[in-house]
């Protein structure tokens, strides 16, 4: 029996960050239980629901090993919800979980929460901080201040939660060398046993991205650090990190040893995943589907026995290269080259020497990985790889 990944989307929100492009929404509390219900109600007929969406997979050949639930910010959920919930992964779907994250903010987490929590199986954090500079945390329209982060810390850790991950965004407005330096010595100091680091994006999805596009000031749109700068605070965050005993296996990712985390593994690893809710994503190895986004329509169609899935997509050949290619080079480990050339039929090789001579990657034995001095122009050298 194969191992699989469950991710739960939770698309709710206190307020919309400025920088967010996610399909999320501020909404009434009175939506939870009757969404988290819907939820419920998918998995209980997800054999159906994927036959009647012509997804050809027998769901319950596999064992879940890892849980993932996002958003959103899943952490507004009553505990209640969340333990009804996991009852009914668990009721579905053969498991034995090793791995089983939450992602929280840091201003929703109170006692109470974390003691049930880690009562109903919950046992990793993916932890909302994004910064330690009160500053920019308010100019990005985040709930939460630095003050909130040192109280929710010990929270969790008495509650017996002691796997905690820190998301950090490197190119806040605002934020400079030496506030994004603070925000890692802050984060360091805390211990959490993982590290994320996004890199700001800028498009039209979200309210500042679009205002820098049209050259606007409102979101302290005038006040981003430059390209430059946050390819500064990348290889800074790299230093700092890995003095302070943290390895980095993921081009955004930093783990102190045995703390990787398993379920993200999958997603670089192409191995199956399952997901339930508005937006939510799945892989089977031979086809990709989404649910609708809209997080009311999806309700509908759960509790008028439609299928949610908004569109499905067949893996062909050359998609799964790509894939191989683009989600296995993001693992500092690499990807095995020979295995690859040999199971898709491709001669890679001229295009790997001739990025290898630049530096931008390397190429061991069967291994290719990119280059550690080349992480942040990885897109660059990913599409020159499979162009």
């Amino acid at each position: 029996m194969q191992n699989l990944g469950l991710y739960i989307q939770v698309p709710f929100c206190q307020t919309k960050c400025t920088y967010c492009n996610f399909h999320t929404g501020v909404v009434s509390t009175t939506r939870f239980a009757p969404y988290i219900h819907a939820i419920q109600t998918e998995i209980a007929k997800a054999a159906t629901l994927f036959h009647a969406s012509n997804i050809h997979w027998p769901i319950h050949s596999h064992h879940v090993d890892t849980l993932y639930i996002g958003g959103g910010t899943p952490s507004l959920l009553n505990p209640e919800l969340l333990t009804t919930l996991l009852h009914s992964l668990k009721t579905h779907f053969p498991s034995v979980w090793q791995e089983v994250t939450l992602e929280a903010d840091p201003e929703t987490i109170t006692i109470e929460k974390a003691r049930q929590w880690h009562d109903a199986g919950i046992n990793r954090i993916s932890f909302g901080s994004q910064s330690f500079i009160d500053d920019e945390l308010q100019s990005a329209g985040r709930m939460h201040r630095a003050a909130d982060i040192y109280n929710a810390v010990p929270i969790l850790r008495d509650a017996g939660i002691c796997n905690i991950s820190f998301d950090l965004i490197a190119g806040l407005p605002k934020q400079t060398h030496a506030s994004w330096r603070q925000t890692l010595a802050e984060t360091i100091a805390r211990s959490p046993e993982h590290v994320s680091i996004y890199m700001m994006e800028i498009d039209e999805g979200s309210r500042l991205g679009l205002e820098v596009l049209q050259h606007g000031s409102r979101y302290s749109a005038r006040q981003l650090p430059t390209e430059e700068a946050m390819a500064d605070f990348y290889e800074l965050a790299q230093r700092e990190l890995k003095s302070a005993g943290y390895e980095q296996y993921e081009i955004s990712n930093w783990a102190k040893p045995g703390f990787a985390s398993q379920h993200n593994l999958k997603y670089w690893r192409r191995e199956p995943y399952l997901g339930f809710g508005a937006g939510a994503h799945s892989f089977s190895g031979t086809q990709r589907w989404v649910n609708i986004h809209d997080a009311a329509s999806y309700v509908s169609a759960i509790n008028e026995g439609r299928p949610a899935i908004e569109s499905v997509q067949s893996v062909t050949a050359e998609l799964a290269l790509e894939e191989e290619i683009f989600l296995g080079l993001r693992q500092l480990a690499g990807v095995n080259l020979t295995r690859i050339e040999r199971q898709y039929g491709v001669n890679l090789q001229p295009k790997v020497d001739r990025l290898a001579s630049f530096g931008m990657v390397e190429h061991h034995g069967d291994v290719l990985r990119l280059s550690p001095a080349k992480l942040n122009v990885s897109n660059e050298i990913l599409v020159e790889l499979l162009s």
